[in-house]
């Protein structure tokens, strides 16, 4: 059989920076992409299949809904688009323009990051809140509830909460006081799996939509991400999503998702149309998510603890190499320090001399700037770690 991407004259590379987008997300087991090649030899009604994979999703998050997503950034766009619109036809005829109507969503300024284009991108206006204080080392406080509180105003539709930054704030918290003046919290969760526990740990912490990405961790098609939440919430975003050229006298979606009144009055195209997600991905996705979540991560975490020490152990004969297995959130990592000084390459140019390499060798750039790189395994697959090894070696012993 033919190389596909030898054909197109495409590279071939090892990756130890982890599972990114910009290397093609994760790679899918076999079942998956069987599962892809049935969703293919069919049509289907996208909002049958769409309300029929809910159920699914519903049951592994503990959500009311879920819908599969363009991914996990255009899951957080179509959770504003929710938020502000909820089941209003007008108003999501207009989005993303705003005016005149409630528009701000509330976020935590340590939380404001490069992603706020997705909430942004639905007509919202941010409002900051809180100081990053501990973010930056400059105190101990965190995000308070009287700060969230002090922003609330009638133009307020939803406040937006990003997973993953312990000690900065809590969603509990945070969760608590919206529901105090009945705004939903959307949580960014899009690189919080493993563990599997978070699949439902931020609905059950209060949280009305997340966000989770399907072509990461979960092995799903890359192009694919997750909004699960309140069945409400998630069926406004899911009719903002999908292919609404329909004639409202014969358009009769499948039970259970979309209510009653937008079957008679459904809106055109909306904010989300250009975020569609084709059957076969979506059928890879929930087939997937079932995968994710009856898979052995001990034993996957053992798998990549043994690649690192492959790496960790050819890098042990140079004595301006320090490497060392870190435990870090979701599986090991392995520290790589270098040597700094005059005459020697910093950590950015012997990562791009991995990257010039024939087989290019990617790793994570972090820390980069303090002279570390980071060999993440997610990415690995059997005998990459004696690749990433040998690939730094023959980068350093060309100096």
């Amino acid at each position: 059989m033919n190389d596909v991407y030898e054909r197109l004259g495409v590279t071939k590379r090892i990756n130890g920076a982890g599972l990114l987008t910009r290397l093609g997300g994760s790679l899918m087991d076999a079942s998956v992409l069987d599962a892809m090649r049935d969703a293919a030899s069919a049509f289907v009604d996208m909002t049958e299949l769409q309300t029929r994979v809910s159920g699914i999703i519903a049951l592994h998050t503990g959500a009311q809904a879920g819908i599969v997503t363009g991914g996990a950034a255009a899951a957080m766009t179509l959770a504003t688009a929710a938020c502000l619109a909820r089941f209003d036809v007008p108003i999501m005829e207009r989005l993303p323009d705003t005016d005149g109507i409630a528009n701000e969503v509330i976020m935590f300024r340590a939380h404001r990051n490069a992603y706020d284009h997705a909430v942004r991108a639905a007509g919202a206006r941010i409002v900051d809140v809180g100081f990053n204080d501990v973010a930056i080392g400059a105190g101990v406080r965190g995000l308070e509830a009287w700060e969230i509180e002090a922003a609330v105003t009638p133009r307020t539709v939803a406040v937006a909460f990003t997973a993953g930054l312990a000690g900065q704030a809590s969603l509990p918290m945070v969760s608590e006081v919206a529901a105090r003046h009945s705004l939903p919290v959307i949580v960014d969760a899009a690189a919080q799996l493993p563990p599997k526990e978070n699949l439902r740990r931020f609905i059950a912490e209060g949280a009305a939509l997340v966000a989770f990405s399907g072509g990461k961790a979960i092995r799903g098609p890359q192009g694919t991400g997750i909004l699960a939440g309140r069945k409400d919430l998630v069926a406004s975003a899911l009719i903002q999503q999908l292919d609404m050229d329909v004639s409202p006298a014969t358009w009769k979606p499948a039970e259970g998702l979309i209510p009653p009144a937008l079957h008679r009055a459904p809106p055109h195209h909306g904010i989300g149309r250009g975020f569609k997600v084709d059957k076969e991905s979506i059928v890879g996705l929930v087939t997937a998510l079932e995968l994710f979540v009856a898979r052995d991560m001990d034993e996957e975490a053992d798998a990549m603890k043994r690649e690192l020490d492959s790496v960790a152990d050819l890098l042990a004969r140079r004595p301006d190499v320090v490497a060392a297995i870190v435990t870090a959130a979701r599986h090991p990592m392995l520290r790589i320090a270098f040597a700094t000084g005059e005459g020697r390459r910093d950590a950015f140019a012997i990562s791009a001399a991995l990257q010039a390499l024939p087989v290019p060798v990617h790793l994570s750039e972090r820390f980069a700037a303090d002279g570390v790189l980071l060999a993440d395994p997610a990415g690995l697959r059997p005998g990459d770690g004696a690749a990433v090894g040998q690939a730094i070696l023959t980068v350093l012993d060309a100096d």
